[in-house]
């Protein structure tokens, strides 16, 4: 018998969970309208200036210097608290993995004018950067990965640097995160890869390639044109890019990318750290968070409210 909590308004029909599974995302489908995206990103932005209340309060990334200050700040801003476990998210998240899931970490991806794109990558266990798994699937599964909801803050289209995808990826890992990337904060990577100009955040994906000599099929590479407010589900798995910004525009690209997992997933196994981008911080206030069902799983460490007393909400 199918489990009826998984059965949300927005809970995805047979048709487009089979097109899900062969293509390995979802969507664009819309959270908010457009209007009330940018109504709510002018004012938001302005409170997430204040860092008094985030959960990692280490000076790299306190700074803003390294790609972890962009983490997880749901775990302090009721906002963003509240997004990530929006019906037409959760719903649709549920459909995939069952009725009980985590949300264990939130990253903003931000876009200025002039930016190189984001190489090609998938992640699986996200020990991309570290060398140390941050998600851990049952031995008993066969493969593993996370949800991702990236939803678009602003416009996120071919000029200012939208996600593309090669569909049909997320079932075979074409990189071994055992592998160590090297990070280097003054690299520029201007390297025309596949005609385009694009990098990593200080780090060469291409060092976890599994076969030095392949290289993504771009030819079957679909660019997810999204406006304010919409948002696209995709496994982590699944070969993901984003295209440069051409600077045509002088608002930046922001995407918001809501991870999540079911509740038999164990979170930062055996560390109490995040280790990357050349910073490390401590774990000593995060929690993952429940956003549907019941958790039965006693090795994640939970938070049931923001930094400031906001209670999140599970579906």
């Amino acid at each position: 018998m199918q489990d009826t909590r998984t059965q949300g308004a927005f809970a995805m029909t047979p048709e487009e969970l089979e097109g899900f599974h062969a293509r390995g995302y979802f969507g664009p489908f819309k959270v908010y309208e457009i209007d009330e995206m940018r109504a709510m990103w002018r004012r938001e932005r302005l409170r997430l200036l204040d860092r008094s209340h985030a959960v990692y309060q280490d000076e790299a990334a306190a700074s803003g210097n390294t790609n972890i200050s962009n983490y997880d700040r749901h775990l302090d801003s009721p906002f963003l608290a509240d997004h990530i476990s929006r019906p037409p998210i959760v719903d649709r998240v549920s459909s995939v993995l069952g009725p009980d899931v985590l949300c264990w970490r939130t990253e903003f991806f931000p876009k200025y004018p002039g930016d190189e794109g984001t190489d090609w990558h998938q992640a699986d266990t996200f020990a991309n950067a570290s060398g140390q798994p941050q998600i851990v699937w049952p031995e008993a599964e066969e493969f593993g990965g996370t949800i991702t909801v990236w939803t678009a803050f602003t416009e996120a289209n071919e000029e200012t640097g939208c996600l593309q995808f090669i569909p049909g990826t997320h079932q075979t890992m074409f990189y071994d995160e055992t592998k160590r990337m090297h990070y280097d904060p003054n690299k520029i990577n201007n390297q025309e890869k596949g005609g385009v100009r694009r990098g990593f955040f200080g780090y060469d994906y291409r060092e976890l390639q599994i076969d030095p000599d392949w290289k993504p099929d771009e030819s079957k590479a679909v660019s997810m044109v999204m406006r304010p407010g919409e948002a696209i589900l995709f496994w982590s798995t699944l070969m993901h890019a984003s295209k440069p910004h051409a600077g045509l525009t002088d608002e930046m690209r922001l995407g918001f990318a809501a991870r999540y997992v079911p509740t038999k997933v164990r979170v930062y196994p055996g560390t109490d750290e995040i280790e990357e981008y050349g910073g490390r911080v401590s774990l000593e206030r995060y929690g993952s968070v429940l956003v549907a069902g019941h958790n039965d799983n006693p090795h994640n460490r939970m938070a049931t409210a923001t930094t400031t007393g906001h209670p999140f909400v599970t579906r």
